[in-house]
């Protein structure tokens, strides 16, 4: 589960990580009150920062820096009344329906700063860089020897010896590493408590001496978070801050029937029962030359009022021009499946050629059903193996040969 950045920093502030002053707007007015607020409380900059689940929001023009009022309206404008497109979005971008008005700080220094699962080392792993403020990918490929790994322990978590280590691995001195731990040991307590699968400070920042600060302050002024969706009975304040108006509508409806569902970006659905299965036919539909609609995985459980739902989920993508069935019956019965079919086709339809291959428990009725039901269900072809499916399902949508 993801949620905006400007819950992130809430998290961060609660934890007691420093994060600049800033609220959540959504709309013009209230973008510019709250910029009045800032300004009449001494700041001397802003920024405004429309909150989607997307990255690359800087480059899109979609986080800008302002010195007045004025400017904050003009800026509030432009990201509610056009759609943010970036590398994440696709061409069709995504509607901002929230900004984060914060107060802006000056810089000396950026860092990178996050905590994600790391499956090859089966532990929690701290990552962290001098290079902070761009994508850490970049980081590792330009200069990977800028990128330092500490792995947590799965009981004591980050030990304050380490963040110290690394601290000054990152070039923070005197008075700044201490401040710089504190971050990275609250960060570290945080991920563990709030069950996430990602903590990122992108970037964490050194500000300028001043007369209050004279060795400078260690800021968070950005966060994601990543939450682990199994652990969400168990945190409920996290699961409160879900935004399904973020969220594919598809795979939103599909989860309400226990499916699991991704979109993809081609043009044969593909309607299967387990992960693996589902890798495969993806794969062996790109083999002959098509491209899969989406991932849909019905499980070994399901009902065939939720398989008709998958149905009705595949062939309401525009996009989709043929649908594979690919089911092997283990726990799911294939006659389950041809009788969902068969309903399907009566209160749904099927306009788009529809590709059956069963196998496994109950096969031998479900071929009696979908044989019985070939005049209901004009566009349907059964296939022998996968690979005779396969390779009708894209000579259906007319993939070349």
């Amino acid at each position: 589960m993801k949620i905006h950045e400007y819950q992130g920093r809430q998290l961060l502030a609660d934890a007691g990580i420093p994060v600049p002053a800033g609220e959540m707007v959504q709309g013009v007015e209230e973008a510019v009150n709250a910029a009045q607020r800032l300004f009449d409380g001494g700041a001397e900059l802003a920024v405004i920062k429309a909150q989607v689940h997307a990255g690359g929001r800087g480059k899109a023009g979609f986080v800008k820096l302002v010195k007045s009022v004025d400017d904050a309206r003009a800026a509030a404008e432009f990201m509610f009344g056009n759609r943010m497109v970036s590398p994440q979005t696709g061409a069709e971008g995504l509607e901002v329906k929230r900004l984060l008005i914060a107060q802006g700080v000056d810089i000396a220094s950026e860092y990178y700063l996050a905590i994600t699962v790391d499956r090859a080392r089966n532990t929690s792993t701290l990552i962290a860089s001098s290079e902070g403020g761009v994508e850490i990918e970049s980081v590792a490929e330009s200069n990977p020897d800028a990128i330092h790994k500490v792995a947590l322990d799965p009981i004591r978590g980050l030990e304050p010896y380490q963040a110290r280590a690394l601290a000054f691995k990152l070039g923070f001195t005197g008075k700044q590493v201490g401040q710089a731990v504190n971050v990275m040991i609250r960060l570290a307590r945080l991920f563990v408590e709030s069950d996430a699968s990602l903590a990122e400070i992108n970037p964490l920042v050194l500000t300028p001496p001043d007369d209050e600060h004279p060795h400078g302050r260690v800021l968070a002024i950005d966060a994601k978070f990543n939450f682990d969706d199994n652990a969400m009975f168990r945190q409920k304040a996290v699961a409160g801050m879900f935004d399904p108006a973020e969220e594919n509508q598809a795979e939103l409806r599909a989860n309400e029937f226990g499916l699991t569902y991704i979109a993809l970006d081609g043009n044969i659905g593909c309607l299967v029962n387990g992960a693996g299965l589902a890798m495969s036919t993806m794969d062996i539909i790109k083999l002959h030359g098509g491209e899969p609609a989406n991932f849909l995985d019905v499980g070994g459980s399901a009902t065939e009022e939720a398989v008709r739902e998958a149905f009705r989920i595949i062939l309401s993508d525009d996009a989709v021009q043929g649908v594979l069935v690919n089911i092997f019956g283990g726990i799911m019965q294939c006659d389950t499946i041809a009788n969902a079919i068969v309903v399907a086709a009566k209160e749904v339809g099927f306009t788009v050629p529809l590709v059956v291959r069963l196998e496994g428990t109950n096969v031998a009725a479900a071929r009696r059903i979908l044989d019985d039901a070939r005049s209901e269900i004009p566009t349907m072809v059964t296939a022998t193996d996968l690979t005779d499916a396969a390779r009708k399902v894209c000579a259906a949508v007319a993939v070349p040969a």
